[in-house]
């Protein structure tokens, strides 16, 4: 995936340039003080959540999980395709010597960050759909994780303004479009995968000898709390 390429925190640029006619205006920040190393390594967070999700496949091996995964990988195969066809440069690329990807509209990081936000919050709210006797404490964590991963995503998405790599366009451009594409991977989870889900679990059972399981992480943690 090109963004795992594309974050050095490192490379925090010590420079004051004026961000274009497509940038949010004004003069940018230098971005070598401590809220712009801090935003750096925030902007590591999908690393971290890929290097989450291949541990999780190898320890519990979920069929969902692995189609969240595929999601995001599609996501930024998307990211790719538009990036290369709109062809918009970034707004300092003086700056950033080392990003190998001189096309910034829409951002990468954006667009994996709300994608993962989005479908996290439908698989939160819609698959696992509240019943009746639902207890507070299970709502409140539900609301709770949901506030924590859009703040994330916010914080990741202002750290690429921050840090110069896109303008406020190339981040918005990226929610909008990991957004759709969570929704739309979500739907096709939900109806043309997920029937198909317990055919494949046996197929695996039956020829690998591997126990693949149907449910998520998220799920697992929701049922452990209705048992206790």
């Amino acid at each position: 995936m090109h963004l795992v390429k594309n974050i050095r925190p490192a490379a925090v640029p010590q420079i004051d340039a004026s961000i274009g006619s497509s940038g949010g205006g004004g003069e940018a920040k230098s971005c070598g003080d401590f809220s712009g190393q801090l935003l750096a390594y925030l902007s590591l967070g999908p690393i971290f959540i890929i290097v989450g999700f291949v541990t999780l496949i190898i320890f519990k091996r979920e069929l969902h999980t692995i189609s969240f995964l595929g999601g995001l990988a599609f996501n930024e195969g998307v990211n790719w395709l538009i990036k290369n066809v709109i062809r918009e440069p970034r707004p300092c690329e003086e700056a950033h010597s080392t990003v190998t990807t001189k096309y910034g509209m829409p951002s990468s990081h954006s667009q994996f960050m709300w994608f993962f936000s989005v479908y996290s919050f439908l698989f939160l709210y819609l698959r696992m759909h509240q019943t009746n006797n639902a207890r507070f404490l299970d709502l409140l964590w539900r609301h709770v994780l949901s506030i924590c991963l859009v703040t994330v995503a916010l914080l990741v998405s202002y750290s690429r303004v921050y840090l110069l790599y896109h303008t406020w366009s190339q981040v918005l451009y990226g929610g909008v479009a990991g957004s759709i594409m969570a929704i739309a991977w979500f739907a096709f989870t939900q109806e043309i995968l997920t029937p198909l889900f317990p055919r494949i679990a046996a197929w695996f059972s039956a020829n690998f000898f591997i126990d693949v399981h149907q449910g998520t992480l998220i799920m697992s943690l929701a049922v452990l709390r209705s048992e206790k």
